[in-house]
């Protein structure tokens, strides 16, 4: 099999981790390739609601989310004047409802109200969060465009069938069609990241089923409302996300009509006006899962060979610190995060 051209990197996966990896690394002016066995950004990225629910996060990954929190509002300006595209970045904050401990003082029943008057009357105890959301599709666009308009190489519609290692070091990957050569390689495979002998990560599919549909009026839900069977996560155009399933599935992506269903009533029982409300559309994706919940970030045993994958369902929220750490990794430079707890040896592989 004839080997085509030679790249600085080569970056296995074209969602948002990739991608957005991908620029960082050109900013750093390294030459890249992304390799997408799919269309880029069509797996767990464009299935994903896109809350940044950072009051969610806890453990070892509170600080790396909390930075990529933080740095998301210039991630966001950087990829929208890069691309034209707009990825609908919203900062009205999160209502949560909740039957359990609540992490700030309960709002009263006429402040819920005031905030969202299309809520039924009772939800129990219920907080506002300082959080924020994106359109995910919107996210991968811009990310695939700013990738062009940086000058990063793209390989779609053809399966890595290994990463090519020589003498103890990564040399490039080798594709269903041809091969490609470079001085690291990136897996940023998601629930595929696994199915290569280099590294052998124990990922796994977690299957996540929702729903849009269509809101009676622009202004019908204004923040994000989480509640303990379900969230609604409201687009300005008018779409509004319901969600979602949480399933060991394998890698069947098929939607069951039961459990589309189930989660539409669950919205309707928040917002009884949603039960006039056309589905535009229904799906499932699949989230990269890891025995401890946690992403695996930063260099392999293998010189060359780097890994980021794994973030479960926080890959939309941590993509500005993954692409950020891991361009500071691959490039040499020293990490301004600890990633020592996603390090891939944890698993004794």
């Amino acid at each position: 099999m004839r080997t085509v051209k030679s790249w600085d990197v080569i970056i296995v996966g074209g969602g948002i981790i990739g991608l957005s990896l991908a620029r960082e690394l050109r900013k750093r002016s390294a030459s890249v390739l992304v390799v997408e066995r799919g269309m880029p950004g069509r797996e767990a990225s464009h299935a994903a609601a896109g809350m940044l629910a950072i009051s969610e996060v806890s453990g070892p990954l509170q600080s790396l989310a909390s930075a990529s929190f933080r740095i998301y509002p210039e991630f966001v300006h950087e990829l929208q004047d890069e691309s034209g595209v707009d990825v609908d970045f919203r900062q009205d904050g999160t209502l949560q409802f909740s039957d359990s401990h609540l992490p700030e003082p309960a709002l009263r029943a006429e402040q819920i109200f005031e905030m969202e008057p299309n809520l039924a009357p009772v939800q129990g105890p219920g907080v506002l969060l300082q959080e924020a959301s994106v359109d995910p599709r919107g996210l991968v666009s811009a990310a695939l465009q700013a990738c062009k308009h940086r000058g990063v190489d793209t390989w779609s519609g053809d399966e890595v069938t290994a990463i090519d290692v020589e003498g103890e070091r990564v040399v490039g990957i080798t594709t269903a069609k041809t091969r490609f050569a470079a001085r690291a390689v990136v897996n940023c495979a998601g629930a595929w990241a696994g199915q290569f002998s280099a590294g052998g990560f124990p990922t796994r599919p977690v299957k996540g089923q929702m729903l849009a549909v269509a809101v009676p009026s622009r202004n019908f839900l204004r923040h994000v409302i989480r509640s303990p069977e379900v969230y609604l996560v409201p687009r300005t155009d008018g779409r509004l996300l319901i969600g979602a399933t949480v399933e060991e599935a394998g890698y069947d992506k098929r939607v069951d009509p039961a459990t589309i269903h189930k989660l539409r009533q669950s919205a309707i029982a928040l917002m009884p006006a949603l039960s006039e409300s056309r589905i535009l559309e229904s799906w499932a994706g699949l989230r990269p899962g890891t025995p401890d919940s946690l992403p695996i970030l930063g260099a392999t045993q293998v010189p060359g060979y780097f890994v980021a994958t794994g973030h479960f369902r926080d890959g939309i929220l941590l993509t500005p610190v993954t692409a950020r750490a891991m361009a500071q990794v691959v490039s040499g430079e020293k990490c301004g995060y600890d990633l020592r707890p996603f390090s891939a040896d944890r698993f004794g592989r």
